[in-house]
Parts: C-alpha cells; structure tokens; sequence
C-alpha cells in the first residue's frame, strides 16, 4: 500500500478550493472543516450546492473521497460532566456525521474533551455515548468516527492508548468497526510519548496503542512540537522545525502502520487568506510535500 499524503489545507472560497490547493501541492489527500470550527454547529446544514462542488473538484483532481478527512469542531466536547453541553456538543457530532455523510468523505475525526473533574472512566462512557449516537443517526453512511489523541492538558481525555481505547471499548460491537482513532504527531510528543527517541521506541509506541485497541489507527496528522516532551502544548510548527525533529517522521514512513491512511500535515500554512479564486499550493505545503517524498525515498 502507499503512502497517502495530504494537507489541512485552507478553504478561502469554498471547501471545493481546499481540494484544489492540496492536489496542486501534489497531495493525494485533504482535510476540511465543514462548519466553523469555534461553534457547535449542531444547526448547521449542507447547501447541496456546496456538496457539488465539492464532488466536481475530487473528480477534476483525482483526491478520492475515502482519503477525505473532515475535522470536527474544536468546542465538541463530549467528555464533559456537564449534561447541556454534553447534550449540546453530542447533536454538534451528529450534525458533522449528517454533513459529511453527504460529502461522502472517509472519515470525520474529533477531540473528545475535557472531563473536568470527573472520573475518567465515565468521561469515556460519555464521549462512546455520543459516538453511538452520531453513528446511529447516520445509519448507513461509510463514514467513519474516528477519536483523535489529545495534547493532554488540563482534563483533556485521550492523552494515552488506555484512554483513547477505554472510549472504543464502550461503543456497541454492532457500530465499532464505523469508528476507530487516529494519532497526531505533536499531541503523542506534548503527552509524553518520546517519539524523537529513536525507531524502535516510535514503533513500541504504535504497538501500544494497536494492542490497547485492537487496530491501527486510520489517520495521522503530522505536526512538529514547538513545546517540550510532555509539555502538554498543543502548538505546531513545521516538520523538523520542533523538538521532534524530522527523522522521527522518516521512522513513521518506515512503519507499515502509515500505508493506506491519510497522512494529513496540519502544519502552519504561509497564507491563510490566498484569495476565493486562488488554488494556488501553499509555499509550506510544497516545502513539506517535498520532504516527506524526501523521507519515503
């Protein structure tokens, strides 16, 4: 299998524009919010339209749907002990199945929150319940939720493979192969995890977290670390920019774990306001484009 890479890239002009800059970094791949990503979204539909275009510019660029993935709004916090807005950012999830159900993408990927001061073990019922929920209201759909690792700060839920597969183990057998979890570079290095020591230590990482859950994960986000090992920051910068360093991310390509799953860069982008009717790549995503085909030379 190959190498699937792709980039978050921006959507100035439309979702259909993301497309177009990613394929004309020469990636094969492309991540996109569907609504903004500050709010709920719990009301927000599709305009078919939109959906339109967005099928137009796959079939024009040749990026397949599967290797699609939509991020989920950040305030989606499906850990916490709080019932309105757990009830809130559960219909919020639904709503990103119902939307990228209709764009056909792959998988929709999300954080699951904080648990505040509650037991862990019940934070991760409740991020499954809402999992359950969104799956089952998109009965049907070949979509996949996938729980992404988290940064670990504060209460964040997902830090380690014990907490992201505790969530997985909670989701009825019945809708678990339609859900999964993906891992992103800096929040593995920020939680802890010393993915900069060496290969064999990143592999013993991608072990622990196949053996916790029972799978591989079905995305990677690629982010160096501005912060330190275990600092907790969620704060990306470009490959071989940060404390990890670009060799762990040769070991990564090395890995087998990395083929046939989106490889998506959610690195810094050059300009973020390219204009409605510009595709033009990104000058970081060339860059980054350019070193991981270095890499997996």
């Amino acid at each position: 299998m190959p190498h699937i890479f792709g980039t978050h890239a921006v959507d100035d002009g439309g979702i259909h524009m993301a497309v177009r800059r990613a394929a004309n970094a020469g990636l094969e791949a492309v991540q996109i919010f569907t609504a903004k990503p500050q709010f709920y979204g719990d009301k927000n539909g599709i305009n078919p339209a939109r959906v339109e275009r967005f099928h137009a510019a796959l079939d024009e660029t040749g990026i397949k749907p599967e290797h699609v993935v939509v991020h989920a709004a950040y305030v989606l916090s499906v850990a916490t002990p709080e019932p309105d807005k757990w009830a809130r950012a559960a219909a919020g999830l639904a709503k990103e199945m119902e939307r990228s159900t209709l764009l056909g993408v792959g998988q929709v990927c999300f954080h699951p929150g904080s648990a505040k001061d509650s037991d862990i073990g019940e934070a991760a019922e409740r991020v499954a319940k809402a999992i359950t929920g969104a799956l089952q209201a998109s009965a049907g759909s070949k979509t996949r939720l996938l729980v992404e690792n988290t940064a670990g700060a504060g209460k964040t839920l997902g830090r380690t493979a014990a907490e992201v597969a505790s969530i997985l183990r909670h989701v009825p057998d019945e809708l678990r192969e339609r859900t999964g979890y993906g891992l992103d570079t800096c929040h593995l290095f920020a939680s802890g995890y010393d993915i900069h020591a060496g290969q064999k230590r990143f592999k013993a990482i991608l072990d622990e977290f196949e053996e916790a859950t029972g799978e591989r994960p079905g995305f990677f986000h690629l982010n160096d670390s501005e912060g330190a090992l275990g600092s907790n920051r969620d704060r990306h910068v470009l490959l071989g920019d940060g404390q990890i360093g670009r060799d762990a991310f040769g070991w990564l390509l090395k890995d087998p774990r990395s083929r046939g799953v989106p490889l998506i860069l959610e690195t810094p982008q050059e300009n973020y306001e390219p204009g409605p009717d510009n595709d033009s790549p990104d000058p970081y995503d060339l860059r980054m484009a350019a070193l991981l085909k270095e890499l997996d030379s």
